[in-house]
């Protein structure tokens, strides 16, 4: 499954499009989708209402990185495995305008800084 909700300036959008879908039914299934970031929640709040239609026997949320101060929406996230502060991050397959994904670790993202 493939969702987006961010715009050309590479902030969220505020909207959440579904770029691609499953191919193959939840019902009655367990249920964990994996995240890279979570940052105003909506991308998730989508996500769970989505797939709730689809009756999994089970839905839980994992991500790596949890952008607590940019929430906008309440959102439970079942497992997290850091919790950062607002800035713009990159590397370990987060990206700038196809920048910086190959990095080996998480790191905040020079302002100054052009690819």
């Amino acid at each position: 499954m493939g969702v987006s909700s961010y715009g050309g300036d590479a902030r969220p959008s505020g909207i959440v499009r579904l770029t691609a879908d499953l191919s193959m039914s939840i019902e009655g299934r367990d249920v964990i989708i994996v995240e890279d970031i979570i940052d105003t929640g909506r991308t998730i709040a989508y996500l769970r209402r989505n797939l709730a239609t689809r009756h999994p026997r089970s839905l839980a949320f994992c991500v790596l990185l949890d952008k607590v101060a940019r929430r906008e929406v309440e959102v439970a996230v079942d497992y997290v495995g850091f919790a950062i502060p607002d800035e713009f991050v990159v590397g370990y397959g987060l990206d700038h305008d196809g920048y910086y994904r190959n990095l080996r670790d998480v790191a905040v993202l020079d302002p100054s800084a052009s690819p």
